[in-house]
């Protein structure tokens, strides 16, 4: 029993810690904010467990550990599961993984039984229908009997397939799966609603729950979540084994796991070994798990084991506990974004962390700031999971100083010294002056950036510099630079000089698209951008647009709707625009032409290796463009494989499994053809 549940001696006491973890469970599972960490949550509910065991007189119905967690949610319509949908015993511990092995291999009288061991996904969970291979419903856990009916927002996730493909597809089919985000997206979303004076989401797996449960279909489409599949509910497999459960939803159409993130083991040495191997491969990963899952492989043996009532004895979660650094918090800055949200920043002493040196942390708003009551000169734990953004956990507050003082955000920008504003309903605090040299300096380094104009050699402190100096003040100021004028600049040599310069050449002739997402307009992200282009005749045609137009187009929402209209309306955004069309820039409409009939068309290609002549976006661009489909993963439905340099495993399972390979000189030859 853990030391928490051993100094509980009244109930009284126990009813308190019951509280809490409901309290926890609220803001877990029905507002998607977390108030602690997964690890600290765990250990709470063993206690919760351990303690109950002892006192089982004492059990309240409604304790957390009577039901799967996660509430109804208003606006949404509630069904029940065909199979009861229950979450997984976990442990952080190798010998309670090791116990959990022993006690299989007790329960079915075995000496050996072999185990399926997979990622665990840090996502949430989702249950998909389907009736005669169409997908019917789609539910979330809701309570493990009765879950909420997400199935529209579900189809809006590409990689859910809404009609089965292959063989021996069941007329009535439950499969399981886990909705999540890509890091990628998760930090660009979260960059956006700070941006917006929302609070950020605390982690992937709470952005991608929250989503799930948008009203507004349109809303949840533009979040890019994305599905793995693992499981077909108790007794519908038509397989035998777990392994080979995975390989037949793949056949399906169904996402799952790539192979090298799948192992059989037949001990608890091997489940190590796997667990240790991913563990080294968590950083590189462009989602986060946090842990791995180990499964009875054999279907039958699962079905022996049966379950407890809320978990099921043939499996379990070993999860992966967040790496940590303790260090210093030496100040705490305040940063401008480009819409004048201020955003705290601690400044750390440097501390080295999960292969890299870390030295600040960002604390998001004045709300984070206290409720984790940080201060300067504070030693703090500092943590990084399988995320690449590090955060502030905890504050060590046996370490503090004695004259430590709260620390507010200030009354003013630190910039430009206007008060600042903090609008009703809003988290942030903004600065309100549209002229705030921070403010600027973040609008016109966000028009250079890859996503928008990609202008090469205008990092974040070139831009300092030149708005500094006065010889930018606004983004089309771009446009009228010389290497007289770059010359003022610090450390810029005739090489450098020609190298930004040029890349400003670049740029004029930019995709339309771009050229949208540089503007900095409000909800208007690069899906969006693409989705204005595509349905825009012309540049003038933009600037006249209506919230009626726009609100026709599939997948702009009220609200982006309003947005966009309201900014083109305004004066100084028109006037911006015409300027940037007078110094020579000209954003293109880009026509994405669809080749019938071409080589690629209606076919699954798969890129491995280092290409010389393409980048990876660009040869994913010419295959869509022709009516291909790009994978990330090989399977005997893959059609192509597109081999560079060092092109890895994929290209000796290619071989074994026959599938055809294209260097990179031929698929140059057929883009061409």
């Amino acid at each position: 029993m853990s030391e928490r549940a051993q100094q509980i001696h009244t109930q009284q006491e126990y009813i308190k810690l019951v509280d809490e973890m409901v309290e926890h469970d609220k803001h877990y599972y029905d507002e998607c904010k977390p108030l602690i960490s997964d690890f600290e949550y765990d250990q709470k509910m063993h206690e919760l467990i351990c303690f109950e065991k002892q006192h089982p007189d004492w059990i309240l119905p409604y304790s957390p550990t009577q039901r799967v967690s996660e509430g109804a949610t208003k606006g949404f319509v509630q069904r029940t599961h065909l199979v009861p949908m229950q979450s997984l015993g976990n442990t952080y511990s190798e010998n309670e993984l090791g116990d959990f092995v022993k006690r299989v291999l007790k329960l079915l009288d075995r000496k050996e039984v072999d185990f399926c061991c997979e990622l665990k996904m840090d996502g949430t969970a989702i249950s998909l229908t389907y009736k005669k291979g169409q997908l019917s419903h789609a539910l979330t856990r809701g309570n493990g009997q009765v879950g909420d009916d997400v199935t529209e927002n579900i189809k809006t996730i590409k990689s859910v397939p809404l009609k089965l493909t292959g063989n021996n597809i069941p007329d009535v089919m439950e499969v399981r799966g886990e909705i999540f985000l890509s890091l990628a997206t998760f930090h660009a979303l979260n960059a956006q609603r700070e941006e917006e004076g929302l609070e950020p989401f605390a982690n992937p797996r709470n952005a991608a729950a929250g989503s799930l449960k948008l009203l507004d279909s349109r809303e949840a489409a533009k979040r890019k979540l994305n599905l793995v599949c693992y499981a077909i509910a108790q007794d519908q497999s038509p397989r035998d084994t777990q392994l080979e459960t995975l390989e037949y939803l793949r056949d399906l159409g169904f996402p799952v796991s790539k192979p090298e993130h799948v192992s059989k083991a037949s001990n608890i040495n091997e489940i190590w070994n796997f667990a240790q191997k991913i563990h080294h491969l968590r950083e590189l990963l462009p989602f986060e798990i946090d842990g791995i899952v180990v499964k009875v492989n054999d279907l039958r043996a699962q079905d022996i084991l049966g379950t407890t009532g809320k978990t099921p004895r043939f499996a379990m979660a070993y999860k992966f506990e967040s790496e940590k650094a303790i260090t210093r918090v030496n100040d705490i800055s305040v940063q401008v974004g480009r819409t004048g949200v201020l955003t705290p920043v601690a400044e750390l002493e440097p501390v080295h962390l999960a292969g890299s040196m870390i030295s600040r942390a960002t604390l998001h708003n004045a709300d984070e700031v206290k409720r984790l009551d940080i201060r300067i000169g504070d030693w703090v734990v500092i943590e990084k999971g399988g995320d690449v953004i590090p955060k502030v956990a905890r504050v060590e507050f046996s370490k503090r100083p004695i004259e430590s003082k709260s620390w507010k955000m200030p009354t003013s920008c630190p910039v430009c010294q206007a008060a600042v504003v903090h609008r009703e309903g809003e988290v942030a605090i903004r600065c309100p002056n549209p002229k705030c040299l921070g403010q600027r300096v973040r609008k016109i380094f966000y028009f250079a950036s890859k996503q928008a104009m990609d202008i090469e050699h205008m990092g974040e402190r070139v831009v300092e510099q030149l708005v500094k100096k006065g010889l930018v003040s606004r983004i089309s100021d771009i446009y009228l630079l010389d290497e007289n004028k770059l010359a003022a600049l610090e450390g810029f040599k005739e090489k450098s000089i020609r190298n930004l310069l040029e890349s400003i050449e670049r740029s004029r002739n930019c995709p339309l698209s771009r050229f949208i997402m540089g503007l900095g307009i409000k909800s208007v992200g690069n899906e969006t951008a693409e989705l204005l282009a595509d349905n825009m005749r012309d540049l003038d045609h933009l600037l006249q647009i209506t919230e009626k137009e726009l609100l026709e187009m599939d997948g702009i929402g009220e609200k982006t709707a309003r947005l966009i209209a309201d900014y083109f309306r305004d004066a100084d955004h028109r006037e911006e625009i015409r300027l940037l069309l007078q110094h020579g820039v000209t954003p293109q409409r880009v026509k994405k032409k669809i080749v019938i009939g071409h080589a690629f068309s209606g076919k699954a290609l798969v890129l491995t290796g280092s290409l010389e002549n393409y980048t990876r976006d660009e040869a994913s661009r010419l295959i869509k463009e022709r009516g291909g489909h790009v994978s990330d993963s090989l399977s005997k439905k893959t059609d192509y494989l597109i081999v560079g340099s060092d092109p890895g495993s994929k290209f000796d399972k290619a071989q074994k499994l026959g599938i055809q390979i294209l260097s990179e000189d031929q698929f140059r030859r057929l883009v061409e053809s």
